[in-house]
């Protein structure tokens, strides 16, 4: 008995010692010879371009899809977004949330969303449902592919609530805000978009935050009553920079950003904003950010979507990087082919939204898992 209890302290204290590698659910901190691998395996199929995505209180995984797109026009009515983009075709209800559970399992929570493609690409890039959020049991989800500019005058770009039978209601219209409240270096080549394009949202102490890289925004909407407010015009200190993502860790924000096209290797970076809205930049060296979060540890991982000089993003060479609490890179995935999204679940593994955009993406659009673990590496021996 007095052996098992010394045994039972000595592995308390090792845990107090060693306590990141102790927490539940953490991604493994490699050190003494060893090295991290990382496994990847394809999780759930079956989308319509996947973009943002986060796991519910129940355990399952949402993503938000852009959907379909459709085939109504509105150019003559309102504004539009010029061509190459513009016009949008649109659709009130091609747009998508599902559900996947534990087994890969995907499932609809509702297929009754705005969706809109655009003219740039051949067969069409698409906006839809951006990404979700829960706050409390609630379920949100964002809207960028509606509003009179994307061929849905009927619906605006905003946050909606989706109920569990599938049914949704506007909480904060976020067409009429982008509108209101202009920023002051919005996209400036013809393509800045009337309705807006909103892409990241995160709920931080039960209110929700929204991205919008084409005006270069950052807004705050009340949960539940759905008034919308500025947190910072990213523009007026960095221009027309593209943000696209944002995390909350230890009290402040941080945000990546697309940059603009052609691309340009190494423009993209990470950016640090307070709640107040002061806006500092951390660090750059990566290209066209999709995706970011923080592990147990602390330490950050950026999704890239592309990584090498083009017109536009070049398929299959998105990767994720980590960087450590010294700043120190270190790629963990690379070949990604137009990754959107990336979230940590409660396993503490990554999941990321694969074939995203572009052609392929409807119904070939894909959820990675992405699991790490530590290994000895042995000595090269070799003279």
């Amino acid at each position: 008995m007095k052996q098992k209890f010394l045994f039972l302290l000595a592995a308390i204290a090792a845990c107090f010692f060693f306590f990141i590698g102790c927490k539940k659910n953490s991604t493994p901190v490699c050190g003494d010879g060893k090295t991290t691998v990382t496994t990847m395996k394809v999780f759930a199929t079956g989308l319509n371009s996947p973009r943002g995505l986060k796991f519910g209180p129940d355990g399952n995984l949402y993503v938000a899809e852009a959907g379909l797109g459709g085939t109504n026009s509105t150019a003559g009515l309102c504004g539009q977004v010029t061509f190459p983009v513009g016009p949008y075709l649109g659709s009130t209800t091609s747009g998508r949330v599902s559900k996947i559970d534990a087994n890969g399992v995907r499932t609809t929570v509702t297929d009754q969303l705005p969706s809109s493609v655009d003219q740039e690409i051949v067969g069409g890039d698409f906006q839809g449902v951006a990404d979700v959020a829960f706050v409390g049991n609630k379920l949100y989800a964002v809207l960028a592919g509606a509003g009179c500019s994307h061929g849905v005058p009927s619906v605006p770009n905003g946050i909606v609530k989706i109920e569990n039978n599938g049914s949704w209601s506007l909480v904060s219209n976020l067409s009429e805000y982008t509108m209101s409240h202009p920023t002051a270096h919005p996209e400036p080549h013809g393509g800045a978009e009337p309705d807006g394009t909103p892409y990241g949202m995160i709920n931080v102490n039960g209110d929700l935050y929204v991205t919008e890289p084409n005006q270069g925004d950052i807004v705050k909407v009340t949960i539940p009553g759905g008034i919308a407010s500025r947190v910072v015009d990213i523009s007026v200190s960095q221009g027309h920079i593209v943000p696209t993502v944002i995390a909350f860790h230890e009290g402040n924000f941080y945000m990546g950003n697309l940059d603009t096209f052609p691309v340009v290797k190494g423009q993209s970076g990470i950016y640090k904003i307070t709640p107040g809205g002061n806006v500092q930049p951390l660090m750059h060296g990566f290209t066209t950010i999709l995706g970011i979060d923080f592990d147990q540890q602390g330490r950050l991982y950026v999704l890239e979507n592309s990584t090498v000089d083009g017109q536009g993003p070049t398929p299959g060479t998105g990767d994720i990087v980590r960087v450590d609490l010294s700043g120190n890179k270190e790629i963990l995935v690379s070949g990604l082919d137009q990754p959107t999204g990336m979230t940590f679940g409660p396993d503490g593994k990554l999941y990321v939204s694969n074939k995203g955009f572009g052609p392929g993406s409807t119904g070939g659009g894909e959820i990675l898992q992405i699991s790490f673990k530590c290994e000895y590496v042995q000595p090269d021996t070799k003279n």
